[in-house]
């Protein structure tokens, strides 16, 4: 899973809630004994603010491990300040955009919320706030209707071409 031995990888795992952004890093992770932070959940269990989240990054990037990161990359702007530090500390950033559809998710909300009003918050909030990535970044995109495996292929695929 390294790739290029002089250049640890980054996974930044990015759509929308209940998209399959955690079961695909979840598995993924596990699969490849990799590290998985997920930053959204971090931030809601710690009280963290960005600058503690790019203050973790920067240490985790010490380790010069492959890593796969979750949450904190809503916006293109919040993207490319991980991308960029994540370069500066020698390592390669790959996005990886898990599109679903709006029906699967809003379903998917209402399963994990409850309540139909709950679920349209959330969605409303946190979709309203996230930015699809631009061509330069370059994302391999996945379904989040996918097997894991059809998922997986199409990752290692997309790095092997980058």
């Amino acid at each position: 899973m390294e790739g290029n031995k002089s250049k640890p990888r980054a996974l930044l795992v990015f759509g929308a809630p209940c998209s399959g952004k955690s079961t695909f890093s979840e598995k993924f992770a596990e699969k490849f004994d990799l590290a998985l932070y997920d930053f959204e959940e971090l931030k809601v269990e710690y009280h963290l603010t960005r600058k503690n989240i790019l203050l973790i990054i920067k240490l985790i990037a010490r380790t010069g491990k492959t890593i796969i990161i979750e949450g904190g990359l809503s916006t293109e702007r919040e993207r490319a300040e991980i991308r960029n530090l994540l370069r500066a500390a020698g390592y390669e950033p790959s996005l990886i955009w898990i599109q679903t559809d709006v029906t699967t998710i809003r379903n998917r909300l209402k399963v994990r919320y409850k309540t139909v009003a709950k679920a349209k918050e959330v969605y409303e909030a946190e979709v309203g706030a996230m930015e699809a990535p631009s061509e330069l970044e370059d994302p391999i995109i996945l379904s989040g209707k996918h097997t894991f495996e059809t998922q997986t292929k199409h990752v290692l695929a997309g790095l092997a071409d980058s």
